[in-house]
């Protein structure tokens, strides 16, 4: 993989994983009204934070498409999966119990394979 595409492979992983935290910190508003609740996560930074780097992630994967195969994109790209689980784990104290490692593990395996990394 080329300096450029492994910039962009990067840039994409990095976009993605804030976004959905942007995301998920917006969501977890806990105002007890349901519309009053909307209406925070709207006008929250974090929302926007989230929107931004998806608008930012899909122009980037963009550039990424045009530097590799689209096959090679979409299987490296399943890293970001694995980020996001591991993030989530950080910030939000999510759970990852046995089989979600697994599957993680296996995720990154065959990323490395994908990305020809091994």
């Amino acid at each position: 993989m080329s300096n450029q595409a492994l910039f962009f492979w990067i840039a994409n992983i990095v976009l993605d994983t804030v976004g959905h935290l942007a995301f998920k910190s917006a969501a977890s508003a806990h105002d007890e009204n349901e519309l009053q609740r909307w209406k925070q996560m709207f006008r929250s930074p974090r929302l926007w934070i989230g929107i931004t780097c998806f608008v930012l992630e899909f122009a980037v994967w963009f550039a990424l498409l045009s530097l590799i195969p689209l096959s090679q994109a979409v299987l490296i790209g399943s890293i970001n999966i694995v980020v996001v689980m591991l993030a989530g784990r950080l910030l939000f104290h999510e759970r990852l119990d046995r089989l979600r490692v697994a599957g993680m593990s296996l995720i990154a395996i065959g990323v490395a394979l994908a990305g020809g990394l091994v």
